[in-house]
Formats: C-alpha cells, sequence, structure tokens
C-alpha cells in the first residue's frame, strides 16, 4: 500500500495537478496578473483570509463544481487534518480535527467542531448529507466562540448558500453519472422579483446511489442490494429596499431514504491463527453477513432568518433558525449471525427540534479610527428525544431445533433538553498600521434536562446547570505588506455528556460514571505566520499549536466495552417474571485529560494563467495523559486486554463484579486518525479554440499510518493515498463544462476501522417450570469482525450549464 501512495502522488506530479487548498471570492489584482485574493467572514466581516490571525480553509462553489464533490464529507478532502463521516445508523453526524474525536452518539449536541448554517447552528448531522447550491464553505481551526454561535474547541465549520440575484435572472443545471449506479442531478434558478430590491432563488438536488456497496453474503427473502436516495430543495428570498436594511428568509427540506449493510470482513484476513470463517470475506469484497438492510429514513427542515439595519456606521443583526430533525433506522442486533434466517432489528425513532436566536451590534466604520467590534447575545434551544425497541432473543434449547422461542421488547424513551444562553463580545484595536490586538469574551449560561425511561418507569433524571466564561486573545504584527506574524490563545468549554446506549436496568455508579460526564474545558495557544510571495501569485503559510484539555470525553471505540446487562423476563403475556443477566458492550466514555500538539502549513503558486501548484499538510497529535477509561480487563492487571472474543457471563461477572464493567488508567492517542495528513490538488488548462478551453486537474489526499484501540492489534492503519483525476473541456467565460472524472483512481481498498469479532447475546432456554422457562445468558462470537474501507473507485462524467446570472 506505500507504494500505491507513492505511485498515486508521483502520478499527480507528473500531470502537474497538485493543489490550490482554496479558491473563494476572487478579486482582479494589478500588474496584469489575476491572482485570487481568498476572502472569509471569520471573524463576521469580510477579510482577506492572509491578514486573519488563524487558519481558515475557504472552498467555494467553483472548487466544490471542479471537483465533483456531491457529499459534504468530501470537503475534507480539501483540509487535511479534518475528518468527516456519517453514523451507520443515520443518526448524526461526526467531525474530528487536531488530534480529537468527535462522536455523536457519545458528544450530542456539543461537538468539538461546531457547524453552522447560514450563520446559525446547525446539526452536522443535517449538513453531513448530499450539497449543492453552495456559496462558501469555511473551515476555521482552532477555539471558537467568542465571536460567533456556540464554543467549540476545535474549530468551527460554516456553509452559507448562494443568494439571489437582484438584478439579473439566471441559473445553472448539474448532471452526474458514473459507473457504480450514481445518477444526480442539481441546479438553481434565480428570480429578480423587483429588479435591484427583491429577489428568490430555488434550488434542489436528486441523487440515487448505491452507498458505499456492501452487499449481502446472503440473501434472506429476497434482500435488496444497497440503495440511497435524497431529494431536497431550497428556497431563498431577498429584499433589500434600502441601503440600510436587508431582509433574508431561507427554508430548505431534505428527504433520504436508504438501506445499507454493515461491512464484515473475515478476522482470519487479519490474523492468521484466527479460526477460519465458513465464507471467506475480503476486504476487498464488499460484502455483509447481515441478511437484510438496514433501513434508514431521515427527514430535515431548516427555516432560516436574518435582518440587518445599518445606520451611523454600525450594523444590527438578528439571526435566527429553526430547525426538525426526524430520523428512523433498523440496527441489526444478531450481529454474529447466530440466528440463520432473520435479522433481530431493534427500530430508533428521534425527532429533534431546534431554535437559536442571536442579536449582534458591530462597527461597519472604525470607531475612532483605531477600533472594531462585535457584541451580542445569543439563545439556543435543543428538544431531542428518542425512542428505541432493544429486543432479546430467547433461544429454544438444541433439542427443539434451537431456534427463536419469543423475542423479549423493551421500550426505551430517551429524553433531552437543552438550553443555552450567552452574552459575547470583541474588541481589536489597530495600533499604527502594522499592529493589531484583539480579544473577546463569552459568558455562557447552559442548562439541561436528560431522563431515562424504561417501560414507561423513569429510571435515570439528570441535570445540568453550568455558567462559564471563555475568552480569545490574539496579536499579530506586519513586518511587511507581505509578511506577518501572529500569536493567538482561547479556551472553550462543552457541557458534560449525558451518554445514550446503556440501557441497564441494573446500574453501577462506575457505569454511571462512564455515561455522565462533568463538563469540558480546554485552552490552546497558537503561534505562526503568513506570507504573500510573488506579486500576490504565491503563498507560505504555517501555523503551530498547543492545546490541553480537562474531561475530555473519550468513548472508547469499535465494539466497545464487556459488560454485564441487567434486562427484564418477561412471560408470553407480556408480563415481567424477573430479571436476566447477560453479557453486552457499548461504547463507554471517559472524562479524560489530553494534550494535544501540531502543526499546519499550505504553499501554493500561481506559476502562470494556465497553472496552479500548491500543497497543503497537517500534522497533529493528541495525547491521554493518565486518564481512565471503561475497558475489557478479564486479568484484572489495570491494562486493557487484547480481545479476540466475548467472554462468558461467568467470565464477565468475575473480572468486573458489581461494577458491571472494568476501568483502565492509560495514557495513549486520544485520536485515531493519522498524525500526517496532506492534500495535493490543482489545475492547469489551455484554450483548444477562441471558444474552448482543454483542462485537466487533479487532486491526491494522502494519510500517513494510524494507530488505532491498544486493546484490539488489529485495526492499525497503513499509509495511503487516494488520487482523483478530471479531464474535459469549458467554455472560456464560465458558461457551460463537460468533464469525465475518476476517483480512486488506482482503486486503492484500504481497511480504515476494524472491530473485535462480532457477537451476539442471547437468553438460552436451560429447563421448563409451573410457572414457565428457565433461561440462562449465553454469547456467540463469530469468525467476522465488522469494518470499513475507502470508497470504490468510480469513473464517472460530469456536465454543467449556466445561463445569466448563475
Amino acid at each position: 500500500m506505500r507504494k500505491t501512495a507513492y505511485y498515486s502522488m508521483s502520478a499527480s506530479l507528473a500531470v502537474l495537478t497538485l493543489a490550490m487548498p482554496a479558491i473563494a471570492q476572487e478579486a482582479p489584482q494589478e500588474n496584469g496578473f489575476d491572482a485570487p485574493t481568498i476572502i472569509v467572514e471569520a471573524r463576521r466581516r469580510g477579510e482577506d483570509v492572509q491578514d486573519v490571525p488563524a487558519v481558515v480553509n475557504a472552498v467555494t462553489a467553483q472548487s466544490i463544481d471542479n471537483l465533483n464533490f456531491r457529499e459534504f464529507t468530501e470537503v475534507k478532502s480539501l483540509a487535511p487534518g479534518l475528518e468527516l463521516t456519517s453514523n451507520p445508523n443515520g443518526i448524526g453526524g461526526n467531525a474530528r480535527l487536531r488530534g480529537v474525536n468527535f462522536d455523536a452518539s457519545a458528544s450530542g449536541n456539543n461537538g468539538t467542531v461546531e457547524f453552522y448554517f447560514n450563520d446559525a447552528p446547525i446539526s452536522p448531522g443535517v449538513v453531513i448529507q448530499q450539497m449543492y447550491d453552495i456559496g462558501q464553505i469555511e473551515v476555521q481551526r482552532g477555539p471558537q466562540g467568542t465571536l460567533r454561535g456556540r464554543a467549540s474547541p476545535s474549530g468551527s465549520i460554516t456553509i452559507t448558500t448562494r443568494k439571489p440575484d437582484l438584478n439579473q435572472f439566471g441559473g445553472y443545471a448539474d448532471w452526474t453519472a458514473n459507473d457504480i449506479g450514481t445518477l444526480n442531478f442539481k441546479g438553481a434558478l434565480n428570480i429578480p422579483v423587483i429588479e435591484g430590491i427583491a429577489g428568490i432563488r430555488v434550488s434542489g438536488v436528486w441523487d440515487e446511489n448505491e452507498v458505499d456497496r456492501v452487499r449481502p453474503l446472503v440473501r434472506s427473502a429476497g434482500a435488496p442490494d444497497p440503495h440511497s436516495r435524497t431529494k431536497s430543495y431550497r428556497v431563498v428570498g431577498l429584499i433589500e429596499p434600502a441601503d440600510w436594511i436587508r431582509l433574508e428568509g431561507t427554508y430548505q427540506y431534505m428527504d433520504r431514504d436508504a438501506r445499507t449493510y454493515d461491512q464484515s470482513i473475515s478476522f482470519s484476513e487479519a490474523n492468521p491463527a484466527a479460526a477460519p470463517s465458513p465464507v471467506l470475506i475480503t476486504a476487498k469484497d464488499r460484502l455483509s453477513i447481515q441478511e437484510q438492510p438496514r433501513i434508514i429514513n431521515q427527514r430535515f427542515d431548516i427555516f432560516n432568518w436574518r435582518a440587518e439595519l445599518a445606520q451611523w456606521g454600525q450594523r444590527l443583526i438578528y439571526q435566527g433558525q429553526y430547525s426538525k430533525q426526524e430520523y428512523l433506522s433498523t440496527e441489526n442486533l444478531d450481529r454474529g449471525n447466530f440466528f440463520i434466517g432473520r435479522d433481530i432489528n431493534q427500530l430508533t425513532d428521534t425527532i429533534a427540534k431546534g431554535t437559536s436566536h442571536e442579536i449582534r451590534l458591530q462597527n461597519e466604520e472604525r470607531v475612532l479610527g483605531i477600533f472594531d467590534y462585535v457584541i451580542g447575545f445569543f439563545d439556543s434551544k435543543l428538544d431531542s428525544p428518542t425512542a428505541l425497541s432493544q429486543l432479546t432473543p430467547v433461544r429454544l434449547p438444541t433439542a427443539f431445533g434451537g431456534g427463536i422461542a419469543s423475542i423479549v421488547t423493551t421500550n426505551i424513551l430517551r429524553a433531552n433538553d437543552t438550553h443555552e444562553q450567552s452574552f459575547f463580545g470583541n474588541l481589536t484595536a489597530q495600533i499604527g498600521d502594522k499592529t493589531e490586538i484583539s480579544g473577546g469574551l463569552r459568558q455562557i449560561k447552559y442548562d439541561s434536562l436528560s431522563q431515562l425511561g424504561v417501560n414507561g418507569a423513569i429510571i435515570a433524571n439528570d441535570i445540568q446547570d453550568l455558567k462559564k466564561l471563555i475568552y480569545s486573545a490574539s496579536v499579530k504584527h506586519n513586518f511587511s505588506p507581505d509578511f506577518l506574524v501572529y500569536a493567538a490563545t482561547g479556551s472553550s468549554m462543552r457541557p458534560g455528556l449525558n451518554v445514550v446506549g446503556d440501557f441497564n436496568i441494573v446500574k453501577s455508579a462506575l457505569e454511571n460514571s462512564f455515561l455522565n460526564l462533568p463538563p469540558e474545558t480546554s485552552k490552546s495557544y497558537e503561534l505562526g505566520f503568513k506570507s504573500t510571495l510573488m506579486g500576490g501569485r504565491a503563498r507560505f503559510n504555517m501555523t503551530a499549536y498547543h492545546q490541553t484539555y480537562k474531561n475530555f470525553p473519550f468513548r472508547v471505540p469499535n465494539n466497545g466495552v464487556y459488560y454485564v446487562n441487567t434486562v427484564a423476563v418477561r412471560n408470553a403475556a407480556g408480563q415481567v417474571t424477573g430479571t436476566a443477566q447477560q453479557v453486552a458492550s457499548f461504547n463507554f466514555v471517559g472524562a479524560v485529560p489530553v494534550e494535544v500538539n501540531g502543526i499546519e502549513s499550505e504553499l501554493s503558486v500561481d506559476v502562470t494563467r494556465n497553472l496552479t501548484l500548491g500543497l497543503t499538510a497537517s500534522y497533529s497529535l493528541g495525547k491521554i495523559k493518565n486518564g481512565n477509561i471503561p475497558c475489557n480487563d478479564l486479568n484484572a492487571d489495570g491494562i486493557p486486554d487484547l480481545v479476540s472474543a466475548a467472554p462468558s457471563l461467568a467470565e464477565l461477572q468475575a473480572a468486573v463484579g458489581a461494577d458491571n464493567l472494568s476501568s483502565c488508567a492509560v495514557s495513549q492517542r486520544s485520536s485515531f486518525m493519522p498524525p500526517v495528513t496532506a492534500t495535493l490538488q490543482g489545475e492547469y488548462h489551455v484554450a483548444v479554440s477562441s471558444k474552448v478551453d482543454g483542462f485537466l486537474r487533479g487532486l491526491v489526499n494522502y494519510n500517513g499510518k494510524s494507530q488505532g484501540d491498544p486493546s484490539n492489534n488489529f485495526d492499525q492503519v497503513g499509509a495511503y493515498a487516494l488520487a482523483n483525476l478530471y479531464a474535459g473541456i469549458r467554455d472560456p467565460d464560465g458558461g457551460w463544462e463537460v468533464s469525465l472524472f475518476a476517483k480512486n483512481l488506482f482503486d486503492t481498498t484500504k481497511v480504515l476501522t476494524r472491530t473485535t469479532p462480532l457477537f451476539t447475546s442471547y437468553q438460552q432456554i436451560t429447563g421448563f417450570t409451573a410457572t414457565g422457562a428457565t433461561t440462562a445468558a449465553q454469547t456467540f462470537t463469530s469468525t467476522y469482525t465488522g469494518g470499513t474501507v475507502t470508497p470504490p473507485r468510480e469513473f464517472g462524467i460530469n456536465v454543467r450549464f449556466y445561463f445569466g446570472s448563475r
């Protein structure tokens, strides 16, 4: 695989397809060369990114279109060190940046990276979907919160949709098809209702694809192939009756239905000493031992509105949003496929409703010729109840066929209400022409109520009432118009977590400590420089940072930790007749101290009008410093065990006693992402005729070696690279484009995650009495592991046509 990575990079260099990592709003420069000026809103006002004392990656619609990004997760290709994923059950999404993980199942609505949709905070699960008609995306690194929305320790990602053009009718149509089942149609129509005063923009997407192309090894009852269909539309209205007033409103609806399978890989592929599987499944096979697909239904409604008033050199802005997220998904609890011929599907139903309001005042004209300021108030509420049915299979004795006698259903309701309010302010002072000092504060008040109900009875009631002051500060000095040095520091806070997924009816104190966590705090220190070379045609930037966390929520990966789970036993009439214990696994969370160190750099050059070259790279290493985490420790030596099979109930009870699970003090990596990542990307174009240009584009993403879970010897990931290539023709004025593309050009297949062997827990009937059957807990361990791999190779075509204002 290392050779493949080298071949990918060499091929990219050979076709002169290196990177210009951010192509944003462009302004013409002097001296006859149109080198781009990248305009960002990182500090709530438009600035050249080279003037901002922070690391910001900006991506516009042009970049997205040129590289045929259809799903939001592909944005990470232009921001090394950023990882974007969606959960297999369709509920929530994850963003990881600067050496720490974020898992929606653990962190809920409080991510290490905060997402914003048209300047209002939004759940990542809504964003990490199909994307279309995007104006600009900004990935800002480092602690956020004193200027925008909610506090987040690692960074923020802002998504701004295209706005109506009030003066010109126009739009575009975009069509993509590939050889692995994808059809994608998207487009937009811009209508100036009252020229110069009011307009609307309507856009949408229709996408069908085969997800990750994982298919069932055995098809039960005509199980279908994997499939996903997304339908979405957006309407944006804009009114500007005068220079001093601006009103904007957006409505977006998205509907996604999917059938997916969790990939299975024979354990013997990674561990030659493991027992052979009945049917060998390799990573390249893209097969699953599930017999029926996971069903995912997602519905999203977003109402976003904004009003701006400008007077006397000041601007007052009100930003509001309401979102409704509906998720319905199934999950097969017979993960080891012990019960042949059927899956045991847990049903999860979530409806989350959130509102946010922000009002802020900021200057347009510099106060006293020195100061820029932003002050404001923020309010956010979220109501996110989740209902699910937890299923426990009861197995007949072998003499009676060994099939399923019954399935005991436990109805679970998890209610979660949060309310956050904060006052914030930021002041920037320009000291002469060369020096700038900036600082900000945010006072946060956070309240939450989390309840857990089992079969109608409330068994947990957790309340948080927090107050915290966070800060940010920076200083920069321009040694020349083309070279500046800056230093920055900041703090952040995330509320304590109430982790969802362990529905044990007899929890221990230790178990509860890994479910209800204290608030997290962090501090960051950053030093960097930004330089512009060759008359604006080249940029070289570099930043080094150090960040520390207290009570960082570290979620145990893969299959999680084995624990003793107590469940209700019911008779044929559904009445509770007692309780039973069984082996279960869950990804518990430990609050641990973490230290992160990293370096981020960017080098880009516009060599000529026809050729752009560049490179971006990131190094980030986060480590837990003697933190207490949930673990598998059957030999009670305080060190996480290397696990290859689920323990029996007796073995687990002997190890954990009344605690239900084990804990270990560890010093290990806090994230399983590769510390070193890099991006190569760029374009060469040439005039074919006076009306046609030809072009060649390329994108290479390099991922260095990464370490997985220390308790799993077989989930390490070696270095690899993925190369994309694009070639086609276009209108020199941008009116149309036709391109052929290849993604994952060299068909690189790399296992990115590999769990311990899959297993199934069940109750075994051991006898019969006058009052019913007696049962004992049993566990079956499969010869297969779960896993995820790199995306499949695809060859495709893209056709785009623009007219009018586009």
